[in-house]
């Protein structure tokens, strides 16, 4: 079975649920003929910083190399004064979250928000 999923996380405090779900999710589909999203805007884009990722980090980089893609809102970057060299090298920036999550879905992709 193949899927199209973005996960939405705007909360620092979700991304162990977050990746728990993806995780989860990653084990139950065929992996190389679905799409895993995760896009961080608002305080949760600090743990793509890996300073500031702590104990998510190993599982941040385990899905990165399942093939889960992460994304980080480029407006969230700025308010934080987090500059795209900082991040994890697997994540992508985009320019606002918001916009990313509204193509996805507009892309047929199934929005979750833990």
């Amino acid at each position: 079975m193949n899927v199209n999923v973005v996960f939405h996380i705007d909360e620092s405090a979700k991304w162990e649920l977050v990746l728990r779900n993806a995780s989860h999710l990653i084990q139950m589909v065929d992996t190389p003929d679905s799409d895993i999203r995760i896009v961080a805007n608002s305080e949760a884009v600090r743990e793509l910083v890996p300073q500031s990722a702590g104990s998510a980090l190993p599982m941040m980089q385990k899905l990165a190399e399942q093939g889960v893609h992460f994304a980080a809102c480029n407006n969230s970057l700025n308010s934080f004064g987090i500059r795209p060299q900082e991040l994890v090298p697997f994540a992508e920036v985009v320019p606002a979250g918001v916009l990313e999550l509204a193509l996805r879905q507009r892309e047929g992709y199934a929005y979750l928000k833990p």
